[in-house]
């Protein structure tokens, strides 16, 4: 077994060995680019201060967070990619006048703009319903306040889910009959 001297004469060795092997077999051109315009040329002392950023107020983060949130919900990548109309517009039997339609009836894999901008907005507006609910929750706010915040948000929940289950009826003619 060997010393712990000759083990560590004998790593030095091995290390020098390969840094010679290094450069020795770099080519001689790369090694006067890397070498040549380090001798006169030297690195500017900078005093940068590292910029501070503040975190956002949790209002901030909420409200991007539901900004985002209605974004995907109502289909806004869909209507990016494949840029459909606005509204749409169907002719009347009876009459032969053009009128405007909303909703792209019978078709579930595609929507004009308002149609995801108004499902959209259903489904934040009962999130924003469950929110509420939660804020009346709080033990440290007013009676009168909590059954505002409770009626406004079960209200907000039922408007949500009717006209998010109206809209889908719109949407397939023979959903649920």
């Amino acid at each position: 077994m060997r010393s712990k001297s000759e083990t560590q004469t004998q790593t030095q060795s091995n290390t020098n060995t390969n840094i010679s092997d290094a450069s020795s077999t770099m080519d001689p051109i790369l090694l006067l680019l890397r070498i040549v315009p380090f001798s006169f040329l030297r690195p500017p002392k900078l005093r940068l201060k590292l910029p501070t950023l503040t975190l956002p107020s949790p209002m901030t983060v909420y409200a991007l967070v539901l900004l985002t949130y209605f974004l995907v919900v109502s289909g806004f990548v869909y209507d990016v990619i494949v840029e459909p109309p606005g509204i749409g517009s169907i002719q009347d039997h009876a009459t032969g006048a053009v009128r405007p339609v909303v909703f792209m009836s019978g078709r579930v894999n595609g929507q004009y703009i308002i149609e995801g901008l108004s499902s959209g907005f259903m489904f934040v507006l009962g999130g924003l319903g469950i929110v509420l609910l939660d804020l009346a929750l709080d033990r440290n706010r007013a009676k009168s306040v909590k059954v505002s915040y409770a009626s406004a948000g079960v209200s907000s929940i039922f408007i949500a889910y009717v006209m998010s289950m109206l809209f889908i009826r719109i949407k397939i003619p023979a959903y649920l009959r």
